[in-house]
């Protein structure tokens, strides 16, 4: 996988995705923020919805997704999550964490020139998301 530098706006994105679930953490409901910034730089946060039945929770990524196109963005440049650790974790650490599978189809049909922000091996990294989904479904 072909991985870039994190910059100093990816530096304050992955501040904002922490800011904001620090502030809205709730232990079993709310563990996991994401942070994107559009291609007219503005950043737009949320947190993750979590339920009972899983199948019903809600990534932060695809909050924060679906939040930046109801207020009429188009095209997004950057996005990361980063996840807060459950209350009985010994290490509180916040972490930055890869998207899931459904939230990597998800940016890669309204972003397909994203980036991605990962943690590897204790390092922030940016990659596409055409890298981390290779061989995306087509309707072709």
């Amino acid at each position: 996988m072909k991985t870039y530098p994190a910059t100093t706006e990816d530096k304050e994105l992955i501040e904002a995705a922490s800011t904001k679930i620090k502030l809205l953490y709730k232990e079993n409901h709310h563990h996991v923020g994401a942070a994107l910034r559009t291609l007219s730089g503005e950043i737009v946060s949320a947190v993750h919805v979590e339920a009972y039945v899983g199948r019903v929770t809600v990534c932060a990524e695809a909050i924060a997704i679906g939040s930046a196109l109801s207020d009429g963005h188009e095209g997004f440049e950057t996005i990361v999550a980063v996840r807060h650790p459950h209350s009985d974790e010994q290490n509180q650490d916040l972490t930055v964490v890869s998207p899931c599978g459904m939230c990597r189809e998800l940016i890669s049909d309204y972003a397909p020139n994203c980036y991605v922000l990962l943690q590897i091996d204790g390092k922030i990294v940016k990659t596409t998301i055409s890298e981390l989904i290779p061989y995306k479904y087509s309707r072709v």
